[in-house]
């Protein structure tokens, strides 16, 4: 486990707590930017293999989420999360001038990055996509026709198929464990109509990765996304069997190891 260090941020809506997992010679850096509910203590594994690859990792806990400040889960305007991700980046870039930076997203956190390589993308090295929620993802539709959002939380099984990481999940009390909000809900389809509409991110490298067995943010919706996304470097990774969170599989060797490549492959140029 790499030694962590800790940073507050003034965010759009109050302070924001970011985690770095310092390098002491970091060849660039990487912002892991975490799901809907979690908070970025759940991506230690991927900073580890990161720092081993050289890369300073930091992550944010956004608005509502972690320790971070807000009422949990709401986010009324995703713009402003990539606004704070932008602090996190300045934050970064003033520790380690001159270095690439990586944008990583999981999940609601791709909505976020892909928004961000959008609208910054130019300095950004590469982009990771895992599980993101982009493209036709149905859920807010469905919540939103409701007059009630029922409170139905994530189901812990639907993660990965280690029953380890659904048991972690549910006994971390960082991690909200109840219904989704509307505003937040709101807030989704507004920000997913907006990157659908926004563009393709022209030569930022892409690796984007994706569980065929995916409940949660299905595969064939968020391809949709990819291909409104794309530029000129696209690489894709389908896990067999894989369910939402590729970075906490039964395979994540072999996940970590195809990161990897990708990232080689980058800096290679």
């Amino acid at each position: 486990m790499a030694d962590t260090r800790e940073h507050v941020l003034a965010g759009s809506r109050g302070p924001i707590v970011v985690r770095e997992w310092p390098n002491p010679r970091p060849r660039y850096v990487a912002l892991v930017i975490h799901g809907y509910g979690e908070h970025a203590g759940r991506y230690a594994e991927v900073a580890d293999v990161l720092v081993e690859h050289g890369a300073a990792v930091f992550g944010p806990d956004h608005v509502g989420h972690g320790r971070s400040a807000g009422e949990r889960v709401v986010i009324e305007d995703f713009e402003e999360v990539v606004a704070d991700v932008r602090a996190v980046a300045e934050l970064a870039r003033a520790a380690h001038p001159d270095l690439p930076v990586v944008l990583v997203g999981h999940s609601m956190g791709g909505l976020i990055a892909a928004r961000y390589a959008q609208l910054h993308g130019a300095g950004l090295a590469a982009l990771v996509l895992s599980g993101p929620v982009i493209g036709d993802w149905a859920l807010p539709r469905r919540l939103l026709a409701l007059n009630e959002i029922p409170d139905t939380p994530i189901s812990p099984a639907a993660l990965s198929r280690d029953p380890a990481v659904g048991a972690a999940y549910a006994a971390d009390p960082l991690v909200w464990h109840g219904p989704m909000k509307r505003p937040t809900v709101e807030a989704f389809a507004r920000m997913l109509d907006t990157v659908s509409k926004g563009g393709g991110i022209g030569r930022l490298p892409l690796l984007w990765l994706h569980g065929d067995e995916d409940r949660l943010v299905p595969l064939l919706g968020s391809r949709v996304g990819i291909e409104e996304l794309r530029g000129d470097e696209l690489t894709e990774r389908v896990y067999p069997g894989a369910r939402h969170e590729v970075f906490h599989e039964t395979n994540k060797t072999d996940v970590f190891a195809d990161l990897i490549r990708f990232l080689d492959g980058v800096f290679a140029h």
